[in-house]
């Protein structure tokens, strides 16, 4: 292949997660072949969510406004917040619309491979939201992996000795699994049987 802009374009696809160099080599020439309408819409909305979307000063969504339309909204019940690993994590519990509570995202686990330490993670920003808003219970709906695990029982120690009820979802996810994967009758299942820590 001779055009540089494009392997260009296949390098920058083919970084995006779950692509790889043969997927991101089809995406481009799909839009080669569809470029007079692909193209011109792809690059409005990459300009689009480039000029418009914020990350939500209070829980770390994306939204076009902050704080964004979950945290600001009426309906929601501000007692409850749910801690997700990442805005994946969100989006699924969203999706069915099963949970209607707050989140607070703490922008991945804790890992000592990984060096990701607690000064990495919203932890701190999650110590000053459960002091400053009337929660009454904290669901860890963190991934059911070893990392996911040590992040709970951390976050659960530095809560021990506030009047505050702890839970993580329960049956219906299994071991090493994220929540982006499951289906909404498996998240609805661990919601319903939350357990306390």
């Amino acid at each position: 292949m001779s055009d540089g802009y494009i392997e260009q374009l296949i390098k920058i696809i083919s970084k995006l997660p779950s692509l790889g160099t043969r997927s991101a080599r089809r995406i481009v020439l799909y839009m080669l072949k569809k470029r007079e309408s692909v193209i011109p819409q792809l690059i409005t909305a990459l300009q689009n969510v480039y000029d418009n979307i914020k990350v939500c000063e209070v829980c770390g969504n994306y939204d076009t406004i902050s704080p964004c339309s979950i945290c600001t909204s009426t309906q929601r019940e501000k007692h409850f917040l749910c801690v997700v690993q990442d805005i994946n994590d969100l989006w699924a519990l969203e999706r069915g619309g099963l949970y209607k509570g707050q989140y607070h995202i703490l922008g991945g686990v804790l890992s000592a491979i990984e060096g990701i330490t607690p000064d990495d993670l919203s932890i701190d920003k999650l110590l000053a939201r459960i002091d400053d808003e009337n929660i009454t219970e904290i669901i860890l709906a963190l991934p059911a992996t070893v990392d996911g695990q040590i992040t709970m029982h951390y976050i659960s120690s530095l809560l021990k000795d506030k009047n505050i009820k702890i839970t993580t979802l329960a049956q219906g996810i299994p071991v090493g699994a994220e929540l982006d994967y499951m289906d909404d009758g498996t998240i609805k299942l661990a919601l319903d049987m939350r357990k306390i820590l």
